[in-house]
């Protein structure tokens, strides 16, 4: 049995996967299987409406499967923002056909949120390997000017054709490369969650999205330039990360601080030359620091701890909450530092409790994060032969603020991630200057 098929056993919402190359003509096939006597309306965007959606309605009537008028989105700086899911919500409400998703992530996003308001389940079908969210419970969209993740079932059916999305632009495909990527250190982030007693790994969810991890990043060049089996990998990983999701009911098994870093850029309106930053890039400039970060934490003898003084130094409730509330002043998410440590504090015996068992087991954890792990310059060598950016600038971001992020981050998910180690150890000051200070990787020189 393939892992798709042991994936698929595991999924409580995605009946169907099909990859493969020139399968776009099984669409109408899958349709009738999955919603027999059902009528359809393509869901799509101007270029992905070009791309494939003429090509999906085609085959759609052909197969003699009753068709709406599709809605296509015709914005330029497109989204997924709540008001988009609206404007779905409201063609949707007047008629009962099955939407159909023609598209990659906001697409999908929009129309899996949109669809579960509707009260209405849906097919996606991918046209480029750019995220891991075809197949995941849960819509990442934003509202009220935070990213939040929107509780709703995956697409019931789902068709990837290598043809279409081999000829995907090259930085889509970097995207999901560096999205893929970062399943290793949201790994090791989990690791360390389940080592401390804060989050156990759930482990068909871990085997999912692992036991084939290394594998679908073995080829960088050619996922870019259209190797078919390169471009099958990493569509695959990417849909296996959605059905960890999918069976464990949350995107632990897929994301870690380094998402932390995207989430948090994304709330604080960030652009790059007035231009959005794809999730992707966003998530390999977080992964390749989190990946750095984790050298100065695995070059630190925390097996002589000092858990007594880091106690001692830990804040009682009502200064943690004002550290919370100030992180925030001035934003339009000013309670969600609140809000998200609040649910993850811990009392200082219970920090004792935690830090003395990461001391007595430091020498096996280290082994096992490291083994999880790959090395920064591995890393950095991967996503620069994919085409995805390795350098903060690169995506707008200057040193200066990439640092600040790894303590803003800590504070916008209530998610147990090395950034929440740094805390609870008291070294973040010390790991972050092992990689901003002088003659450092990031040296912040102004």
């Amino acid at each position: 049995m393939s892992k798709v098929e042991q994936a698929l056993k595991a999924a409580n919402e995605t009946r169907a996967l099909r990859i493969g190359s020139g399968i776009l003509n099984d669409v109408a096939g899958l349709f009738k299987e999955q919603f027999a006597g059902r009528k359809a309306v393509v869901v799509a965007d101007v270029t992905t409406y070009r791309v494939a959606g003429e090509r999906v309605e085609k085959e759609l009537r052909n197969a003699n499967i009753e068709l709406l008028p599709s809605f296509i989105f015709t914005d330029s700086d497109l989204y997924a923002e709540y008001s988009y899911v609206d404007r779905l919500v409201e063609s949707l409400k007047v008629h009962d056909a099955i939407p159909v998703a023609v598209g990659s992530g906001t697409i999908n996003d929009l129309t899996k949120l949109a669809s579960h308001l509707v009260g209405r389940r849906y097919m996606c079908v991918a046209t480029a390997a750019s995220m891991d969210g075809y197949t995941a419970f849960g819509a990442s969209i934003t509202a009220n000017g935070a990213k939040q993740t929107f509780s709703c079932p995956a697409p019931q059916a789902v068709l990837a054709d290598i043809e279409i999305i081999k000829k995907t632009p090259k930085p889509m495909t970097a995207s999901g490369y560096a999205d893929l990527f970062a399943k290793v250190t949201a790994g090791a982030d989990w690791i360390l969650a389940d080592w401390m007693g804060v989050e156990d790994i759930d482990e068909k969810a871990w085997s999912i999205v692992q036991d084939g991890l290394h594998d679908a990043l073995s080829n960088p060049e050619g996922a870019v330039t259209g190797d078919e089996k390169a471009v099958s990998q990493l569509i695959e990983g990417l849909m296996l990360g959605g059905f960890a999701m999918q069976w464990s009911k949350s995107s632990r098994p897929a994301s870690g601080a380094e998402h932390q870093f995207s989430h948090l850029w994304n709330m604080e309106h960030h652009l790059n030359q007035g231009e959005h930053v794809s999730h992707g890039f966003q998530v390999s400039i977080g992964m390749l620091a989190i990946t750095a970060f984790y050298e100065q934490v695995l070059n630190t003898p925390l097996e002589k701890l000092d858990v007594e003084a880091c106690c001692a130094a830990w804040p009682e409730p009502e200064i943690a909450d004002k550290v919370a509330l100030d992180m925030f002043v001035g934003t339009d998410f000013p309670t969600i530092g609140l809000q998200e440590t609040k649910a993850k504090y811990v009392t200082r015996e219970q920090l004792a409790i935690q830090l003395r068992q990461l001391k007595e087991y430091w020498p096996e954890i280290r082994e096992r994060l490291s083994k999880q792990l790959v090395p920064y310059k591995e890393v950095k060598q991967s996503l620069r032969q994919v085409g995805a950016p390795v350098e903060p600038e690169q995506i707008g971001i200057t040193r200066k603020r990439l640092r600040e992020t790894f303590v803003r981050a800590q504070f916008i998910r209530r998610r147990f991630t090395v950034l929440d180690l740094a805390v609870r150890t008291g070294y973040m000051e010390q790991w972050l200057d092992g990689l901003f200070g002088k003659g450092k990787i990031w040296e912040i020189t102004d």
